[in-house]
């Protein structure tokens, strides 16, 4: 029997359509006059026997709603005039290419000529009616000018609140009353793979609209601890940074705020600050002028497959500590290195960058309850935070100079290592078999095996044999420490 497969297609959407409607919601949101952000594309007809039926998000309204409480940031150093230094207005009125770049680019910001660090512009959003506005740090970073754009094409000059360069969010406020603001969503219920929309003013075309899907969630960067970003493919440019990226209920999810990119263009990868972190920076900000967070005093590293085994886990989740601070929260509350803190407050960690996002939202002094796993059970530890501060690299204070003993080199040939006992651990001499096919290293100092201490060749055997077949070694290198596991045949 053949099957018309348009006619299928248009049944089974029918009922769908029909019986599902509640789900429809779910998936693209209603705004708030109970619609909902998606468009219906009904199959082909007679007239049109090539059209297949099918939902698409409907960014028309949202845009709509949401568009008015974007504005255009314009910030510059040492009170630069703007709008007169460069672009169109910088051509004498008789130059043939003036009316034509005038009408091409009318709201182009002007790019000074003289030195392009003095001039910043980018995007940002209004967020109370009394004129408080989200942006990145780096759009303001360093400038004393800042003017603000709104979508009726009024202008204001910014007061610059205060601005966090670890998070990258910027507050400011301008003088107005009854501006029009976006609604805020919740960053926990998105869902990779839904759509997602940007506005912003992308190499300063002011209310430019872009949309894409969620790629990932809770994305670590580097040198950016306290931030789980929304990695989406959204087409963001210079300018669109500090834009909102909004979901399909119309609601603020993330900031704009990065890209990953080769060409310094966009290349189909971009980042977003979700916005119950910002807002918590924005709180902060506004409050005191500055941002607090909280400190736990450890340094950790993702737990693997093969850590986890060799640690007696059934999955790979939580964050292996690797060093405790001396004097730290974690010290004080009896934390160890080889300790793997699974939960805070109850919430599960699924990655080891979850726990400093975590702590970080939480205020000095606050105390929590760690969820750990050591030594093949399950414990409760409570620790007491202080504050984050500038301090240099907890594991640069050890020093790395090898201290060597008079006791000899000592071969271990079921893993394949060549060790000798130093002040400080066993320094490797040479490897070979298991050994070569981990990431050990001559020259790497074993100081302990899961969480018991090494000195000699007595300590060592008797730690390995205890750990069975998969062996977790704790090791230095250089001013790090990390632990390798070993799995043994």
């Amino acid at each position: 029997m053949r099957i018309n497969r348009k006619y299928m297609l248009t049944a089974i959407l029918s009922v769908l359509l029909v019986a599902g409607c509640d789900r429809l919601e779910q998936w693209f949101g209603k705004n708030k006059d109970g619609q909902g952000f998606v468009k219906e594309i009904p199959a082909g007809t007679d007239g049109n026997s090539n059209q297949v039926a099918m939902l698409l998000p409907d960014f028309t309204r949202l845009v709509d709603q949401q568009g008015p409480a974007v504005v255009n940031i314009q910030a510059t150093r040492n009170n630069r005039n703007i709008d007169n230094e460069a672009g169109p207005d910088a051509l004498p009125d008789n130059d043939p290419f003036y009316e034509y770049f005038k009408r091409l680019l009318p709201n182009v910001p002007q790019t000074p000529q003289a030195n392009d660090d003095e001039y910043n512009f980018g995007s940002g959003f209004i967020i109370s009616k009394d004129g408080y506005i989200l942006t990145n740090t780096h759009v303001v970073n360093g400038m004393n000018n800042i003017k603000v754009l709104l979508n009726d094409k009024r202008e204001f000059q910014a007061k610059l609140i205060g601005a966090d360069a670890q998070s990258d969010v910027a507050l400011l406020k301008i003088n107005a009353d009854e501006l029009p603001v976006v609604e805020l969503g919740n960053p926990e219920e998105l869902k990779v793979g839904e759509w997602v929309a940007a506005i912003g003013a992308p190499f300063g075309f002011d209310n430019s609209v872009t949309a894409g899907i969620v790629s990932a969630k809770g994305r670590s960067l580097p040198e950016e601890n306290y931030t789980p970003f929304i990695q989406t493919d959204v087409a963001i440019n210079p300018g669109n940074s500090g834009g909102p990226l909004f979901n399909l209920k119309g609601q603020v999810v993330g900031i704009n705020s990065q890209i990953y990119s080769r060409s310094g263009g966009f290349m189909g990868i971009s980042f977003a600050i979700p916005i119950d972190v910002a807002m918590n920076v924005a709180e902060q900000l506004k409050t005191s002028g500055k941002v607090q967070r909280g400190r736990l005093g450890v340094v950790i590293q993702e737990v693997n497959y093969n850590l986890a085994k060799s640690f007696g886990l059934d999955k790979a989740n939580g964050a292996l500590i690797t060093q405790v601070v001396a004097g730290g929260p974690a010290a004080k509350a009896g934390l160890l290195s080889g300790d793997i803190v699974q939960s805070v407050n109850g919430d599960e960690l699924k990655n080891s960058s979850d726990l400093p996002v975590k702590v970080g939202l939480l205020p000095p002094g606050k105390q929590i309850v760690l969820g750990i796993w050591r030594k093949g059970q399950k414990e409760e530890i409570k620790v007491t935070l202080d504050n984050v501060s500038p301090v240099a690299n907890p594991a640069s204070s050890a020093s790395s100079t090898i201290m060597p003993t008079d006791g000899t080199s000592f071969a271990e040939h079921r893993l394949g290592l060549v060790l000798r006992a130093t002040a400080q651990g066993l320094i490797i001499e040479d490897i070979s078999g298991l050994a070569a096919q981990v990431d050990l290293r001559r020259g790497d100092i074993i100081i302990a095996v899961g969480q018991k201490l090494v000195h000699d060749e007595k300590d060592f055997d008797n730690a390995v044999a205890a750990s069975g077949k998969n062996v977790p070694l704790l090791i230095r290198r250089a001013n790090n420490t990390l632990f390798i596991a070993m799995m043994l045949p």
